[in-house]
């Protein structure tokens, strides 16, 4: 990756396109490179010599007296290319490209990628084109439109107007930028590059990512995962959680994945965060940039009113969050700080003692988080109100703010502030103080839930190296030898036999023990036409099968196998897929002929070891059932974990295969045994039996 130093201080800065008139572009853009007039020489160029506050312009770069490090490109589309020669010329290292629709001016699709093949190709380097713009906090390099405050958040959008929307709801809640960056069409720079770039930015502290597609993605994910490394977490924001985008998968692995659940499983590998909305991103950077993760899921909740401190305690447990009874030895404590009426088990209700000494919160909180009961203390209800409805209790409410922060410092677990104010003086100090706070509780759970996971995540290995992929469409391989792929992973399958008519069958029932299952092994999916029957007690059952599932379905290879007789089973589904930008993906879940009516399914890039496929595993919901549910006997989880990231490995060491499947694998106490296997591989590759 080459020296992106040119974004982000660059010695001198050209505006072209720069405007006197405030409703456009240009006026933004040359308002703000003026600002940074201090620290570099700012030129504006304007094909009428437009005078722009009070800064003369110029009408050409070639009446520059010395050579723009960075040019900002903001002239009509129809004259960028020109523009662009003429600044390589006088050696330009820079380009940030504002102007869209290159292509379409000049009626030459594919003109802004040779653009950037040029700049590249002079030593140059391009963001853009179609962006919004990107700012510094530490440079004073504002280029963009708007305004932005600085701080220690760094937002890298693929989208401008999101990325916008982003920094202002953090100036909103009193968080300020540190970098600004809106990526336009990626023609040469890409975010993977800005995002790398941001390691080693002393004012970051932490990320917000918005992107709609990703290239270089595994390169990508190492970079978050660098980015974490360096105390810098990476909350990420996408699209692709429709119906719409698993619409043509070919296997029940494909149709339970959606292209945000691919990248929710890249942050996690990344010890990153997806969510939602820009509300939610800009919720979580207030724990990032707060203090310390918590090292766990226990919380405290301190309240002064007791129905917020139950509705808490049921928000946090829909969050996966634990609100526990707290230890005789904490009660005690609470007990001599608080009134008799008090309720101290947890949630702790102060029952008026914050209105009669406001110095009882600092204290009660405090003593929770020395307890070493709870991961966390949140504390719910008026606190931050005090002053701004009371001037005569403002200096006392923000002693109390000092004391939570010392708190935090202290004990290295973190704080959060529920406040029925939205902006008071306290809350501002809070947020200052590494005191996150928020105006709902249920901001406050889904952060604190993402912020745990975050930290749960911090340690994961990355996924190996994988395979390059000889193709990503193809045809499935006959059951027998895709059964045998499998097989020479390391999974475990009943004994089979190809048939192709009823002396086949009754020659193959002397090879194997009974029950036997018949299956049409051509079939990639075999149930939904009666492709599969069970249960077939002896020879005699065998023929009669075959010869009526013949009679329906016709000539092929059938295949006769030999039935598990495991009992108190569960059925799982195990699969592996090449998603298009993250590559390699593992799936598992619970399975079966309802595996996509559950949806109870968890993902990973692949692949995985042992030891992240059983996590995967125990994190289904469902996971009770495989753990001795209401007294059956438990399943052999880690034999099952065996398989999972034998199949994860089985992809990623295969570039021929593009997609594998078990479904089902049934687990028992003794073991987990496949019975089923569909395996695509690339058109090139498959080798079908005659």
């Amino acid at each position: 990756m080459s020296n992106l130093s040119v974004f982000s201080d660059p010695r001198s800065v050209a505006v072209v396109g720069a405007s006197a008139d405030p409703a456009k572009w240009g006026y933004w853009l040359a308002r703000g490179a003026l600002r940074g007039a201090d620290r570099r020489r700012v030129h504006l160029v304007n094909a009428k010599g437009a005078t722009i506050e009070g800064t003369a312009s110029v009408r050409s770069l070639a009446d520059l007296d010395e050579v723009p490090e960075l040019v900002v490109l903001c002239a009509p589309a129809a004259s960028v290319p020109a523009v662009v020669e003429q600044a390589l010329a006088m050696g330009t290292r820079g380009f940030l490209g504002i102007t869209a629709g290159i292509d379409t001016a000049h009626g030459e699709p594919g003109l802004e990628r040779r653009l950037a093949d040029r700049i590249r190709a002079a030593g140059a380097r391009l963001v853009g084109p179609n962006c919004l713009g990107l700012y510094d906090a530490a440079s004073d390099l504002e280029l963009a439109w708007g305004t932005f405050s600085p701080g220690h958040l760094a937002i890298i959008s693929q989208s401008g107007q999101l990325g916008l929307e982003l920094a202002g709801l953090a100036a909103h809640e009193g968080l300020g930028v540190s970098r600004f960056v809106s990526v336009g069409n990626q023609v040469d720079v890409s975010a993977a590059e800005l995002l790398e770039d941001l390691v080693n930015h002393e004012q970051t502290r932490a990320v917000v990512l918005y992107l709609e597609s990703f290239t270089d993605a595994r390169e990508l994910v190492a970079t978050m995962a660098r980015l974490r490394a360096s105390g810098k977490p990476v909350v990420v924001l996408t699209v692709g959680a429709s119906e719409a985008s698993r619409a043509a998968a070919r296997s029940h692995t494909g149709a339970l994945t959606a292209a945000t659940d691919v990248v929710r499983a890249a942050c996690r590998a990344a010890g990153a965060s997806l969510v939602d909305t820009p509300s939610q991103a800009v919720e979580l950077a207030h724990l990032l940039l707060g203090g310390p993760l918590p090292t766990g899921r226990r919380v405290a909740i301190v309240s002064d009113s007791g129905g917020q401190g139950a509705i808490a305690a049921d928000t946090f447990a829909r969050h996966g969050l634990t609100v526990p009874r707290l230890s005789a030895a904490t009660q005690s404590t609470l007990t001599r700080l608080l009134p008799a009426a008090a309720a101290v088990a947890n949630p702790v209700d102060l029952a008026g003692a914050g209105e009669q000494d406001l110095t009882s919160y600092a204290r009660v909180v405090d003593a929770l988080a020395a307890s070493g009961d709870v991961d966390a203390v949140v504390l719910s209800g008026y606190f931050g109100c005090y002053g701004a409805d009371t001037p005569e209790l403002a200096e006392r409410e923000l002693e109390v703010v000092e004391t939570l922060a010392d708190a935090v410092e202290t004990h290295g677990r973190p704080v959060l502030v529920h406040s029925m104010s939205h902006d008071s003086v306290a809350v501002r100090s809070m947020r200052a103080r590494a005191v996150p706070t928020l105006h709902t509780i249920d901001a406050v759970a889904r952060s604190l839930e993402l912020a745990t996971l975050m930290a749960e995540d911090a340690d994961r290995p990355l996924p190996g190296a994988v395979a390059d992929a000889t193709g990503e469409s193809g045809k499935a391989l006959a059951y027998l030898v895709g059964r045998d792929l499998v097989a020479g992973a390391g999974v475990a399958y009943p004994g089979a036999v190809a048939v192709r008519d009823p002396g086949g069958v009754r020659a193959a029932t002397e090879m194997l023990a009974a029950p036997y299952v018949l299956k049409a092994g051509w079939l990639e999916h075999k149930t939904e036409v009666g492709g599969v029957v069970v249960g077939l007690v002896d020879a005699t059952a065998a023929e009669d099968a075959f010869v009526e599932m013949f009679g329906r379905l016709g000539d092929g290879e059938y295949v006769l196998e030999e039935m598990d007789r495991q009992t108190d089973t569960v059925e799982l589904i195990v699969g592996a897929r090449r998603d298009a930008s993250f590559g390699p993906v593992v799936l598992v879940g619970f399975g079966g002929v309802q595996a996509e009516l559950h949806r109870d399914v968890q993902v990973a890039l692949a692949p995985v070891g042992e030891d992240e496929a059983r996590m995967m595993i125990e994190s289904l919901r469902a996971f009770p059932l495989l753990d001795g549910w209401r007294g059956r006997p438990a399943v052999d989880v880690v034999a099952a974990a065996a398989v999972v990231a034998a199949v994860s490995r089985l992809l990623a060491e295969s570039p021929e295969i593009v997609e594998c499947e078990i479904n089902p694998l049934r687990v028992g106490p003794g073991g987990a045994v496949a019975v089923d296997a569909l395996v695509v591989a690339a058109d090139r590759n498959v080798s079908q039996p005659n």
